[in-house]
């Protein structure tokens, strides 16, 4: 699973460079595919879940702006002072990797910095609560107050999760909840924390491509995440280089 997740690392890395200005949304996804390739992995987004009837187009997800996640790249073009979350999965060998990063295109708002400098932080609250004999509902209240001490909301119907031989496995870590409560946390679980923020209230809502998640109010949204396994110390982040 670490190479699982490097690869997505990568691929995030690489996107700081190319989520600029005039770049479309297709392109992204068609050059993450080509890092994903190279190292014979599979994008785990691409016809996701089999079987359904709007199985996910592409190979990765990109949201721009009140866009939460779940964004269908196509021919949208990137502007000065959107953000963009890139959410990236993979398959390796059997195991996955899922991690996403939201990035200034050019130079963006206050508002939006503010944003993305919680929304991260958020996600490293949650890591430093994932402690063995813990509980998943430390993470949980830990990425919630953050958030909210800082002025913004968690959305309530998306969250984190298991990962391993399945993208989605138990326990589900909400971005909300009580100390405490939730699955005991043991040594050698893998999770994928994601907390996703609104500047707004929390409502959020699916448009009619069944995918794409936006909020309700139209206003600003962000979303990061990293897979992490749980340690006798600290969390180890796999999903960065």
């Amino acid at each position: 699973m670490r190479q699982s997740a490097r690869i997505v690392a990568e691929v995030l890395e690489r996107m700081r460079e190319w989520a600029t200005p005039g770049v479309p949304t297709a392109e992204l996804d068609r050059l993450a595919e080509t890092v994903i390739r190279k190292y014979n992995a599979i994008p785990s987004f691409k016809g996701y879940p089999p079987g359904s009837a709007h199985p996910f187009p592409a190979s990765i997800c990109t949201s721009v702006n009140e866009e939460l996640v779940h964004g269908i790249p196509g021919p949208r073009v990137l502007q000065e002072g959107d953000i963009i979350s890139i959410d990236v999965g993979v398959i390796l060998d059997g195991y996955h990797g899922d991690a996403a990063i939201t990035l200034m295109v050019g130079q963006v708002s206050l508002e939006a910095q503010r944003l993305l400098e919680v929304t991260e932080g958020a996600l490293y609250a949650g890591i430093a609560a994932a402690r063995v004999g813990g509980r998943s509902g430390d993470i949980s209240a830990a990425i919630q107050s953050y958030v909210e001490s800082r002025g913004h909301n968690v959305v309530r119907e998306y969250t984190g999760h298991g990962i391993g031989r399945k993208m989605h496995e138990d326990p589900q870590v909400p971005n909300y909840g009580q100390p405490g409560k939730g699955v005991r946390l043991r040594k050698g679980m893998t999770v994928a924390l994601e907390p996703m923020v609104l500047v707004g209230d929390n409502r959020v809502k699916v448009l009619d491509d069944h995918w794409t998640v936006v909020s309700c109010d139209g206003k600003l949204t962000a979303h990061f995440e990293h897979d992490i396994a749980i340690t006798d110390g600290d969390a180890e982040i796999l999903s960065r280089l």
